[in-house]
């Protein structure tokens, strides 16, 4: 994955600020804001892996949970033409558009 740290099974986020010459990111699919940096690749990876350990042991004292619950529905937005490929494609294999979408992302999951 790019620019991504991996930890504990949470995803953490790596961008550059050219002008604070400093990286930085914050923890992805959690409900909460958690923000963390450093001036190397070493710091960045320490200060993620603390900002998550925090934020598991403030999560255990609040009885709050850590990972963001997923409904399992979302919005896609393709183009008009792809949508119409789609779409016809599903009617050709007997299943809906949503059936088609999930397949897509699995075989694309299966991969990663």
């Amino acid at each position: 994955m790019k620019n991504t740290l991996n930890y504990k099974g949470f995803l953490g986020s790596v961008s550059f600020s050219e002008e604070d010459d400093v990286l930085y990111g914050k923890i992805e699919c959690i409900d909460d804001l958690i923000l963390y940096e450093g001036g190397c690749v070493s710091e960045i990876k320490n200060a993620f892996k603390e900002a998550v350990d925090d934020y598991i042991e403030i999560c255990k004292q609040t009885k709050k949970p850590c990972i963001k619950s997923f409904k399992g529905s979302f919005n896609v937005r393709v183009t008009p033409d792809v949508h119409q490929k789609a779409a016809m494609l599903a009617t050709m294999k007997g299943i809906s558009l949503n059936q088609l979408v999930q397949k897509a992302i699995e075989k694309e999951l299966e991969v990663a």
